[in-house]
């Protein structure tokens, strides 16, 4: 895989699509998601991860409600990771992660991931470089375990937001009602470490790329959506699924 270099990826739609045409397009996709995710359910030969990283405002949040949410909650779950519990933080760091991994027949989506370990854990060096290595081998071997043993299916997404649309955005946060509740002052502060976290960001692609990771650009929300549906609606159609026939 080649080197990843985010400051040479645009953050938008390519110029001249059109939004209201490429939203519509997203509604179908969804409408066939349905199915083909009852069709997973129902076969459980297969399981999926979802694994969702960007930086603060993103709009990691608002993707799995506008594209997971329209699934059937029963067989879709989406975990948020925060900074790990006493609990949590006994125990490798891998631990808490493993509980989460989809049964067959799920779709799981992860709101952050293990990737955190070796991502805002670098930037504020609560874990140096060699650690970090020693994760990210655990890393890839965590995700060869899920796919090989359980029939795991994995999409890595990385929300390629631009630096000015993050601030605002986090600005947004201040004025409107609706969204005050996300605000949180330490986002401007870790906005600042934008390069260093770009740094780390890159070195991860470079090293847990056995799963490849999607680039998708994220200042439009609407584009994004429609990048996530369609990659997690053709991953769906690859596998040639059938509903299972009477029990005997």
């Amino acid at each position: 895989m080649p080197a990843i270099h985010l400051h040479k990826i645009s953050t938008r739609a390519p110029k001249g699509l059109d939004k209201e045409k490429t939203k519509a397009k997203t509604a179908k996709i969804l409408e066939e998601l349905d199915d083909l995710q009852n069709l997973l359910y129902a076969e459980s030969k297969h399981a999926v991860l979802i694994v969702i990283q960007g930086m603060d405002a993103s709009g990691k949040d608002g993707l799995v409600r506008d594209v997971f949410g329209k699934l059937n909650i029963q067989g879709v779950t989406a975990t948020s990771f925060k900074a790990p519990t006493d609990l949590e933080a006994s125990h490798d760091f891998l631990w808490r992660i493993h509980q989460h991994a989809p049964a067959k027949g799920m779709i799981q989506v992860f709101n952050r991931s293990y990737y955190e370990d070796i991502l805002i854990t670098r930037v504020h060096k609560w874990c140096n470089d060699k650690m970090a290595k020693e994760r990210m081998k655990a890393i890839n071997d965590f995700e060869e375990l899920l796919a090989v043993h359980n029939n795991t299916h994995i999409l890595k997404f990385y929300l390629h937001l631009s630096p000015e649309e993050q601030q605002i955005r986090l600005a947004e946060r201040i004025k409107n009602p609706q969204k005050r509740w996300k605000y949180n002052d330490n986002d401007f502060k870790e906005a600042k470490l934008w390069d260093i976290y770009m740094k780390m960001y890159e070195d991860c692609f470079a090293h847990c790329n056995k799963i490849p990771w999607n680039i998708t650009p994220a200042d439009q929300n609407w584009y994004k959506d429609h990048l996530i549906a369609s990659a997690l609606f053709d991953l769906l159609k690859s596998l040639k699924m059938q509903y299972p026939g009477l029990k005997k």
